[in-house]
């Protein structure tokens, strides 16, 4: 059947476009995991390409049939991979994908070592012209204790669930697993998934003893990114929801170490 092909048109405005292409692909993906080898979840996909300004248009559906082809490990080692395909599937000077995943990491109580899944929300960034551009990010949940309460009470201190977004590129392959780790000690005390009164009471004596304000989880979580070698380019966020005031507290640092 011969089909007009309405994408290859001429476009004559002579408008180039920076990105078009897909977004929110709701995907089944596996991606890498120390312990287990792999891990079976589900990626949010975004996907792009520069369009040159003779194009009216570009072809949707390519998106897919790369995404299709590789679905069964998705990881940084083969990202640049894709993305190279992707520009090749649709004749384009640039590529960029953008990927967003639940990551569960089996977590064991302080206490009683009473095992359950936590989530992590995990981020991969590419981008490809003459070169590949890699990011991945990763969202930690902690508890922060507010060390300005914590002083001038004659007991007890206001805490609150702190979120750490961090956002590295890096030289080699490093596992996601080490960078959520390295977040969760730069809180007051970690969140567990499952805690039974033991935990419970030492993890909240554990944040009594280590309070921090939203400068100090960026700043510890900088001191550990800035002794890593694979680290070339990094930010770090973190946001608290305060318990006692009608806003959250914030800060951030971006940082190139190469």
């Amino acid at each position: 059947m011969n089909l007009k092909d309405i994408q290859n048109q001429k476009d004559h405005r002579k408008i180039e476009i920076d990105k078009v292409g897909v977004k929110g692909i709701r995907y089944p993906i596996v991606v890498l995991d120390r312990k287990n080898k792999i891990q079976h979840t589900v990626g949010t996909l975004n996907m792009y390409v520069s369009l040159p300004h003779h194009f009216k248009g570009t072809h949707m559906s390519r998106f897919i049939e790369v995404l299709n082809k590789y679905r069964h490990g998705i990881s940084t080692k083969n990202i640049p991979g894709i993305l190279i395909k992707i520009k090749e599937k649709l004749n384009s000077e640039s590529a960029h994908i953008e990927i967003s995943f639940p990551f569960f990491i089996e977590k064991s109580a302080p206490v009683t070592k009473a095992k359950s899944l936590m989530e992590y929300r995990c981020y991969i960034w590419g981008a490809h012209n003459e070169k590949s551009d890699l990011i991945v990010g990763v969202e930690v949940p902690v508890t922060t204790l507010c060390p300005c309460s914590r002083e001038i009470s004659n007991y007890g201190a206001h805490n609150q669930r702190t979120t750490i977004m961090v956002k590295v590129r890096f030289k080699k392959f490093f596992w996601i697993e080490d960078l959520i780790a390295l977040a969760e000690k730069c809180g007051s005390s970690e969140v567990y998934p499952l805690l039974k009164r033991p935990d419970e009471k030492l993890v909240t004596e554990t944040a009594f003893d280590n309070p921090v304000f939203v400068e100090d989880v960026v700043r510890n979580m900088a001191e550990h990114l800035d002794r890593n070698p694979n680290i070339i380019w990094y930010t770090v966020e973190s946001e608290s929801r305060e318990s006692i005031h009608n806003h959250n507290a914030y800060a951030f640092i971006e940082k190139n170490t190469a």
